[in-house]
This record gives C-alpha cells, structure tokens and sequence, in this order.
C-alpha cells in the first residue's frame, strides 16, 4: 500500500506523575505528504517519541486531533487501535524488538500470522522482504548471529510485512556504528523511494536527517522550524560521532549504577539483573570497541 498524508493538529500531551505533570507536547502542528520521507530533530526531552507514539496508536493524545488518510486516530478505540497498529504503521525502534529465539525470516513473518495472511502468501512475502533489505542469503539466522545493522534491517522488513502505509523510525541508527547506520538509512531511502512509503524518522544525527525530504526541529513540545536538508549543514550544529559514541557509554554507565542499586535494594531479582546488566555490557563493550577502531584510546 502506498503512503498516506499525516496531519497533525493542536496536539497536546500531558504526562501525570501524581500531583506533577509535564506537559510533552503543547498543540503541535504537522503535515506530511504520501509518500514523504520526514526527520524529525531536537534536544533530548523535546516530544520528539511520545509525537510518534501517538501517531502509531502506542499513547492517547489528552488534545488535538491526528489524521492517518482518512482515519482520526485520536477517536479510535482501543479495539480499532490493535487493527490500526496492524495494517496502518510499522514501527521501527532504536532497541531491536526482534524475538531473540526466533530466526530473521520467521520474525518477519510473526506479524502476518498474527493478522491471519494464509501461510503461502506469508512466504512469498518474506522473500520479497528479504530481498529488498538485502538479507535473503541470511533467512535463517537467529537475531545474535547478525550484525547490529543486519538486526535492524531485518527489523524495517518486519514493519513492512503487513505493508503498511506509513512507518515511523525511532532513532533506527541510533546504536548503530557509522558504516551500518548509513547502509540502514540508504534502506529506507530506497523504501521510501521505491515502495513509497510515508515516513517519519526520529534522530539525534543530522548526517542520518538530511536523507530526508524535509527536517522539521522540535523544540519544548512544539515544531520550531522546518528545514530542507541543504540548510542543516549550514545551520545544524553536528555533534561529532566520537562524541557521541562516548556520550552513550556515559549513558550506559549510569544505567548500570542504577541497576546496581536496584538490585541491592531488592527491586530486581537475580535473574532479571544479570540479563540487564550484561545486555548492558556488551553494548558498552561494541560502543568501547567502535572507539578502538577509530584510534581513541579509552
């Protein structure tokens, strides 16, 4: 299915902590073409996630209204929002939600079996699907014996399997190295280009934003500017991939000193914290490694 326009009206979420709330979006405004691909930028905080969240059917709106074509997604039920989930949006997110026992093929398949696609129609679909994220050869791979790029392509083929109209890309390079984040990003650029795909992609990194048709900045819940991609190497400040790599062991580190604290305080069991802990590691260790490869000592 072709790409579906997305508008976007007055949004406003507020998130309520008991007495405290924080309001994410503040009556945003947005349109999107069929068939256009979009980035989204801005600071940490900014609405950028819960925007898409909304769009996809994952959070309720508390105002405004979200159109998908012809369908008012913020009046759906929470029935309709399954169905809506299943043929309207694929998701794509920057922590892999691939299942961990399930081969590359059989992942992008799961979604079609849950939306009742006859098997012969399933496995023609995979092919296909394998064949445009260039991954045929590794069908039967398990998600641990691919490449983190190789992970995430096969992850845009499973938000495709139910060809869905328009995809939403959360950070889809964001632990990715330089070389994989440009092969993912050069995937959905021929997603977009060939199958025509509406698509809106959320990044940190102005080098994946200007693949796209325009980049709007969100900035304190609100679209600020929007850009063409010529005008974001003049006026976006890049920061640079080194330093972005050890920005997200810093973040990794405090992650695993709060895990450390759960744990002592009995908030996780032992099983729960020694998966977390080395999931942990070992992204740390492929980030430390990345560093070595470019020269850095750490």
């Amino acid at each position: 299915m072709k790409g579906l326009d997305v508008i976007v009206k007055e949004l406003v979420k507020v998130h309520r902590t008991g007495k405290i709330e924080v309001q994410a979006l503040r009556g945003l405004n947005m349109n999107v073409k069929a068939g256009e691909l979009i980035a989204i930028i801005g600071p940490s905080g900014s609405g950028k996630t819960t925007l898409l969240n909304i769009i996809g059917g994952l959070d309720e709106a508390t105002a405004g209204t979200v159109i998908v074509g012809d369908l008012n997604v913020t009046t759906q039920t929470v029935t309709q929002l399954v169905d809506y989930r299943r043929k309207m949006v694929g998701h794509i997110f920057q922590t892999l939600n691939l299942i961990p026992t399930l081969t590359a093929k059989e992942n992008i398949e799961f979604a079609m079996i849950a939306s009742g696609v006859p098997r012969k129609l399933r496995k023609e679909r995979v092919q296909e699907l394998l064949e445009t994220v260039g991954l045929a050869d590794r069908a039967n791979h398990k998600p641990e014996e691919l490449s983190g790029g190789e992970q995430q392509r096969i992850a845009l083929a499973a938000a495709l399997s139910n060809d869905a109209p328009v995809l939403l890309a959360d950070e889809p390079t964001g632990e990715l190295d330089t070389t994989n984040a440009k092969i993912v990003v050069e995937y959905l650029k021929k997603v977009n280009r060939e199958l025509g795909k509406t698509i809106i992609m959320v990044t940190h990194d102005p080098t994946v934003a200007r693949v796209a048709h325009r980049i709007l900045r969100i900035e304190d819940g609100v679209i600020k500017m929007a850009q063409a991609p010529s005008e974001v190497i003049v006026h976006e400040k890049a920061v640079s991939y080194v330093d972005q790599l050890k920005a997200r062991i810093a973040e990794i580190n405090a992650q695993l000193e709060k895990l450390d604290s759960d744990f002592r305080s009995e908030k996780l069991d032992g099983d729960e914290y020694t998966d977390k802990r080395q999931s942990l590691k070992q992204l740390k260790n492929s980030l430390k490694e990345e560093l070595v490869r470019m020269g850095v000592v750490t």
